[in-house]
Parts: structure tokens; C-alpha cells; sequence
């Protein structure tokens, strides 16, 4: 009898772009990725803290680029995925919150926000499969979501509607693109403890609402999304698509 064999987490040979990718979950997913063995290319607005990040992985033996590109402009984004890619391996790990009571809402924050949580998500995945569909490859495409994307939350009206939009986006890419042999899905954390949510966790009420949701008893850290991005870039995900993998702690569960 010849005995089933775990697929590979493995990811020499294959190519990464990770967005966001200088600090919280998206330098974290950049790390996982260059771990495994993939050549990444790391993409984020400044280009100082950029570099940094990237010269910790360097010094850790993984095969870093970067790229200084505010993802929102979807020429230049177009035009650098264009002349840099193919990539077989898409983390699109950027992204905005500016929270407000629903009443209170600007047009001004509701069209930051959808800037990049939307449009700049949707031209990402967009870029990275013409270009594998031109080059007759396969892929994995992840959104970093939200579990936001499936419930609602107080103040955040504008982020929920955003994340909600990337859910829905995926699972009709995962349909458009699944005969190219794409992958298209969406990874959801709960609240994950890093610099951007640090203001959240300092409001007593805020960090006991949220550890009262999370049914493992503790908040997020980026090593909690690690293993979910490597799964699903790897061959361990191959039959995995249009699906959203909740790294939520039971929030979602009831």
C-alpha cells in the first residue's frame, strides 16, 4: 500500500509579493513566505522603515525586494506589477481603518478607507493575475480581510463595509479565475496586537470588549496569521479557493 504523503509547505523557486509588507501582519507574512523559501518583494508607502524591515529578513537569509509604492496609485501599481512580475504569490496585506460612529461619517474618510481597502485590493489581484494568465501560470492570491468582513462592529460602519467588499470580490475572482489554476482567498484575523491597533487595546472598554468576543481568551499576534498565509500559498491549500480562513479566535462563531 503506498501511503498518503503530506504536500509540500514549501516555496523555493516561487515568487512573492506581500503589500504593506514594513511592519504588523504584512511584515509578518513577508517573513513566513521568505522562510519557506520564496523570493519576495516587498511593497509599502516609506520607504525608510521599508528598508529596514527588509535588511532583518536579509540577515535572516531570506531573498528580499522591495519596492517604495503607495499600492492607491493603480498606474504606477499596474506598471511595477507589469515590468516586475510574474508573481506566484499575491499577500495583499495593506490596508486603512479610520473608525466613527455611522452618523459621523465624512466622505472624506469613507473615500480614504475605500481607496485602499477596495480599489487598491481589487487592482492589486487584478495585476498579478494578468500576469500570470499572460505567463500560463498558476497562483495564490490572499487578501488580507477581516473577520470585520462577516460581521458588524460599533464604529466601524466604513470598515466593515470595505472588508464585506474584499469577501465578495474574492469569491467571484476565485470563480473568474479557477480554470488558470488561481487561487483566490481571503485570510480574517480578530484584532491583532501591533502598532496600529495599540491606540485600541489603551481603551479599557475597547480591550474588554474584545477579549470577551475572542472565545480563546486572548487577542491576536501576528504569528497567528503566519501559518494560515503559508497554507494557503503553498501546495498544502492547492484545492483551497473563494474561501475566507478566520483566524479570529471564535469570534464569528456565535
Amino acid at each position: 500500500m503506498s501511503l498518503p504523503r503530506t504536500p509540500s509547505f514549501r516555496l523555493e523557486g516561487r515568487r512573492a509579493l506581500v503589500t504593506g509588507a514594513s511592519s504588523g501582519i504584512g511584515l509578518a507574512c513577508a517573513s513566513a513566505l521568505a522562510d519557506a523559501g520564496a523570493e519576495v518583494t516587498m511593497v509599502a508607502r516609506g520607504a525608510d522603515r521599508l528598508e529596514a524591515a527588509a535588511a532583518e529578513l536579509r540577515a535572516d537569509g531570506g531573498q528580499i525586494r522591495t519596492r517604495a509604492l503607495d499600492i492607491a496609485d493603480t498606474s504606477a501599481l499596474k506598471a511595477f506589477v507589469a515590468g516586475e512580475g510574474p508573481f506566484d504569490i499575491l499577500v495583499n496585506a495593506a490596508g486603512m481603518a479610520r473608525h466613527s460612529a455611522a452618523l459621523e461619517t465624512s466622505e472624506e474618510d469613507f473615500d480614504a478607507v475605500a481607496a485602499i481597502n477596495i480599489k487598491a485590493a481589487y487592482f492589486t489581484a487584478q495585476a498579478v493575475a494578468q500576469g500570470l494568465i499572460a505567463a500560463g501560470k498558476p497562483g495564490s492570491l490572499i487578501q488580507i480581510s477581516s473577520q470585520m468582513g462577516h460581521v458588524g462592529g460599533v464604529d466601524r460602519a466604513v470598515y466593515c463595509a470595505t472588508k464585506h467588499a474584499v469577501e465578495g470580490m474574492t469569491k467571484a475572482m476565485a470563480m473568474e479565475w479557477g480554470p488558470q489554476g488561481i487561487r483566490v482567498n481571503t485570510i480574517c484575523p480578530t484584532f491583532i496586537l501591533t502598532p496600529l491597533t495599540q491606540s485600541t487595546f489603551d481603551n479599557p472598554d475597547r480591550r474588554a470588549w474584545i477579549e470577551e468576543k475572542i472565545k480563546l481568551g486572548r487577542v491576536g499576534r501576528v504569528e497567528d496569521v503566519m501559518g494560515a498565509v503559508l497554507y494557503l500559498a503553498s501546495d498544502a491549500g492547492s484545492l483551497v479557493t473563494g474561501t475566507a480562513l478566520k483566524v479570529d479566535g471564535g469570534w464569528t462563531a456565535g
